[in-house]
């Protein structure tokens, strides 16, 4: 039950809900991306993808200085579920511009 609770409250927020949108449909993107599309400080949008993380969402590589996130795979059928609600929300997503110096 920890679990579904914990899954649950993660989508409770309406900036997670766009990340997730976000990283669903750019892939593996850089936290530093990530940072400039969203206008948010490295600490704020840090803490949504650690939750988004934890709840079972997504996955961490990290390339040198940089951590680059994507949907985990493979996810559950529930995890899977609600990426494809989520996908018929109607909500502004900013558009992604590379800013990383890879």
């Amino acid at each position: 039950m920890e679990t579904f609770l914990q899954t649950i409250g993660a989508l409770n927020d309406e900036t997670r809900l766009k990340l997730l949108r976000f990283i669903d449909i750019h892939g593996a993107v850089c936290v530093c991306d990530i940072e400039t599309a969203f206008g948010m400080i490295q600490s704020r949008i840090s803490r949504h993808l650690k939750i988004l993380k934890d709840a079972g969402f997504l996955r961490v590589e990290r390339k040198g200085r940089w951590a680059y996130y994507s949907i985990r795979s493979p996810l559950d059928k529930f995890r899977q579920d609600v990426l494809k609600e989520i996908s018929y929300l109607d909500m502004d997503l900013p558009t992604l511009s590379p800013s990383c110096n890879t």
